[in-house]
């Protein structure tokens, strides 16, 4: 853009041509089993940011923790696109005088130079996605590793790599919280609404994502009670590197900044060819989070573990979840 153009007048439809970019380029987000839980309300140069209630998972997620999380990536998303175009906006979070569900505004203010890591990010995020296939033996660059901490850390969360020693009991946790939601006709309910053909259009968990066999891996991945289409190797995942999302609070605010954590360090990390995986059943069960707070030595809280790692540069990857088509998921005032 030309520097000039910082002095003119904002054009107000300009402006809400922009946020509604922004919130469709947020419906690429990731979210707990492809629920996307968020609607965006557009009037003239603010974008208001609502947390859907129906779409929280009652009994894996009863206190909305990883909903606003995935929000938070979504607001994340949204914030790159308005940058990318060109925009300074403020954001306003969990501004409570308007309702409990509305977890943040975006207001346009201005014209800005155009931000170039911005851009970069933008055209990453129809490119990022869930792999759950095993990885290869490469290990995770270092450098890359280190990119992905700093974009995390600049959004006021915490990472923590876990020791070799911590990731086995990273495995136990997951396996018994897999076990202890498995065992209980509600939750198996839930996840297989969200994973069969009853879910809603566009959102869900289809088979071509889900691995054809458990993989044979130290922590075990998502249990998502039936077998899927997804072909997956017997690899070990020998050079996957773990890491927590952490932050000194328990609380939505801290969620949803713990969002837009994910979601810069997601981009980076695709942008350096690093695949990267949720584990969110450890996150899910009490007991399990509290062992996760326990190697951080309870200096923080725990908000989702993710594998990062490399896929085999020549393999074609796996098909993306849907989404829901733009005018869904925004209200136009």
């Amino acid at each position: 853009m030309d520097s000039d153009a910082l002095t003119h007048p904002t054009d107000p439809q300009l402006a809400t041509h922009a946020l509604a970019d922004a919130a469709s380029a947020a419906g690429y987000a990731p979210s707990i089993h492809n629920t996307q839980p968020w609607r965006w309300r557009l009037a003239g140069d603010t974008l208001d940011l609502h947390l859907v209630r129906s779409r929280i998972l009652q009994v894996s997620d009863p206190d909305a923790r990883l909903a606003t999380l995935s929000c938070g990536v979504a607001l994340h998303h949204a914030r790159v696109a308005v940058a990318a175009q060109g925009w300074h906006v403020t954001v306003t979070r969990m501004p409570r005088d308007i309702g409990p569900d509305l977890l943040a505004r975006l207001h346009i203010e201005r014209r800005a130079l155009v931000d170039p890591p911005s851009v970069l990010h933008l055209r990453t995020i129809p490119l990022r996605h869930t792999d759950r296939r095993p990885l290869t033996d490469t290990p995770v660059d270092p450098a890359a590793l280190a990119a992905i901490t700093a974009a995390v850390e600049t959004q006021d969360t915490a990472l923590h790599t876990l020791r070799p020693d911590q990731v086995l009991e990273l495995a136990a946790a997951a396996d018994y919280a897999q076990r202890s939601e498995a065992a209980d006709p509600a939750w198996q309910a839930e996840l297989a609404y969200w994973t069969g053909a009853a879910r809603p259009a566009g959102t869900g968990v289809p088979d071509a994502v889900i691995p054809d066999r458990a993989t044979q891996t130290t922590v075990p991945g998502r249990d998502f009670g039936h077998r899927g289409e997804l072909p997956v190797s017997a690899e070990h995942d020998k050079a996957a590197v773990f890491v927590m999302l952490y932050g000194n609070t328990d609380e939505p605010l801290a969620w949803l900044r713990a969002g837009e954590a994910l979601s810069a360090g997601w981009l980076t990390a695709t942008e350096n060819g690093i695949s990267v995986v949720p584990h969110s059943a450890p996150i899910e069960v009490i007991a399990t989070r509290q062992a996760m707070r326990a190697m951080i030595a309870s200096t923080g809280y725990p908000y989702l573990v993710l594998r990062l790692g490399t896929i085999d540069p020549a393999d074609t990857g796996t098909p993306r979840t849907s989404r829901q088509p733009a005018e869904q998921i925004i209200d136009r005032a």
